[in-house]
């Protein structure tokens, strides 16, 4: 009888050793575990190069035939115009082309509404890799174009920033160093290895390009400005 009733007993015994074993298996790793986590950012500033913009020709005739024609043939003149003016025929691509129909009042094509003829539009994206040639270029396409010219977006960027965001990587992780060394010390700790890295990084810049409605092209103001890289970067260190 007292085996048969110790058994149960021994066996909880076991049971209840093993968990005190592993409660404290799991205190001790978990006191052990000690580390600091940090943003740093970094920021640098660059001179954009080169130059983007969506330039295109949009023309309305009485019929689809006539208003591509015209939008194609306008367009053909327009690209020829800044090609000559500097832009590699390589840097000019279609980007939009379409025809649509134009309706007599407001009704539409649901409300009774006549055609009366089609706007065909024509444009391409161009890269300027020469900003001293930049106006000159807009100009000579506009110009071309005449009173069917578009001019849309006008962007500016750097051909190269290769250079630009290993700077800003370095600060920012420079920067993030800077201030785990701080809570370090404050915490009476060193820094060990790193256990882990994330970054993120953004662009951003001043671009400025207007034109009063009625100005000719040599009246734009065209200002580049400067584009700032900068990196933000997020560094876990182990601490001693």
């Amino acid at each position: 009888m007292n085996l048969t009733t110790g058994r149960p007993h021994l066996a909880t015994l076991a049971v209840a050793a093993a968990l005190a074993i592993s409660l404290t298996a799991c205190a001790s790793t978990d006191s052990t575990t000690k580390e600091v986590t940090v943003v740093g950012t970094g920021e640098v500033r660059g001179a954009p190069d080169i130059l983007s913009a969506g330039i295109g020709v949009e023309v309305v005739a009485p019929d689809v035939s006539g208003a591509v024609s015209q939008a194609n043939e306008k367009a053909r003149v327009m690209i020829d115009a800044m090609v000559a003016a500097g832009v590699a025929a390589e840097d000019i691509q279609t980007s939009d082309l379409s025809i649509q129909p134009q309706y007599d009042g407001t009704g539409g094509p649901f409300g009774g509404a006549a055609v009366t003829g089609y706007r065909a539009t024509n444009s391409v994206r161009i890269v300027v890799r020469d900003l001293s040639k930049a106006s000159a270029v807009l100009d000579a396409g506009i110009a071309a174009g005449g009173d069917a010219a578009r001019l849309n977006t006008v962007t500016f960027d750097i051909d190269d920033d290769s250079a630009l965001l290993a700077d800003a990587r370095t600060r920012a992780f420079e920067d993030a160093q800077n201030r785990a060394e701080q809570y370090a010390d404050l915490s009476g700790t060193s820094l060990a290895n790193v256990v882990t890295i994330t970054e993120a990084h953004n662009t951003t810049g001043n671009q400025n390009m207007m034109r009063s409605p009625d100005a000719s092209m040599s009246d734009m103001v065209i200002a580049p400005g400067t584009q700032q890289v900068s990196f933000e970067v997020t560094v876990t260190w182990a601490l001693d």
